[in-house]
């Protein structure tokens, strides 16, 4: 049953980044130098790193090799355990909308170096979305005595690319935040995250 109502949430941008973080995206080795465009890139992307976010607070009944959530069922022994002893879990999908995309797009052909350097800074920006979102809610939870557990995304260990479907249909992403999924189960934009976090008591 679903225990809360489809929520959207704006998170802002930050003047802040993690320059470790976008270097290990882009795989670029011993930090920045001279002659790497990175301040360039990031000036370029400010305005470009807010995103939405639409989430859910689902009932969750784990099993050994599956769960269920609200009224869908999943059959992954990882996230089962990542659940393990949640009465609750929050589904949600964020994504940095359009804008970052059309900007990757437009340096694509005229400088790879940017284009891969905006393609970092897009996924440590949209992974702040997600770490933002969840500190917003993990505050709300410890009011009321409980805490969230970390997310968890379709794709990692064996919880299947697609549940990204079923996520898509209890979210309404497309109508609340713009966010498509194709029949390859990739997204668009293409910076968007879709996870899965549970709920438990504090003494827990």
């Amino acid at each position: 049953m679903v225990t809360a109502a489809l929520r959207v949430e704006q998170i802002p941008d930050s003047p802040i980044y993690n320059e470790r973080e976008i270097l290990r995206y882009a795989r670029i080795m011993g930090g920045r130098t001279d002659e790497l465009p990175l301040d360039e890139c990031l000036e370029l992307a400010r305005g470009y790193g807010g995103g939405r976010v639409v989430w859910r607070i689902l009932s969750c009944n784990t099993e050994t090799s599956g769960l269920a959530l609200g009224t869908f069922s999943l059959i992954s022994a990882d996230l089962a355990k990542a659940l393990s002893g949640c009465q609750e879990a929050v589904v949600f999908a964020a994504t940095l909308g359009m804008g970052m995309d059309r900007l990757i797009a437009r340096y694509q052909k005229i400088s790879p170096v940017r284009s891969l350097l905006l393609h970092s800074i897009g996924a440590e920006r949209i992974e702040r979305v997600c770490d933002v979102f969840c500190g917003m809610l993990s505050q709300t939870l410890r009011d009321s005595g409980k805490r969230l557990k970390p997310r968890f995304s379709p794709g990692y260990g064996d919880l299947s690319l697609e549940t990204q479907r079923q996520i898509f249909a209890l979210l309404d992403c497309e109508r609340q935040i713009g966010l498509t999924l194709n029949g390859s189960l990739i997204m668009s934009p293409s910076k968007s995250v879709t996870a899965i976090a549970g709920i438990t008591l504090e003494k827990e």
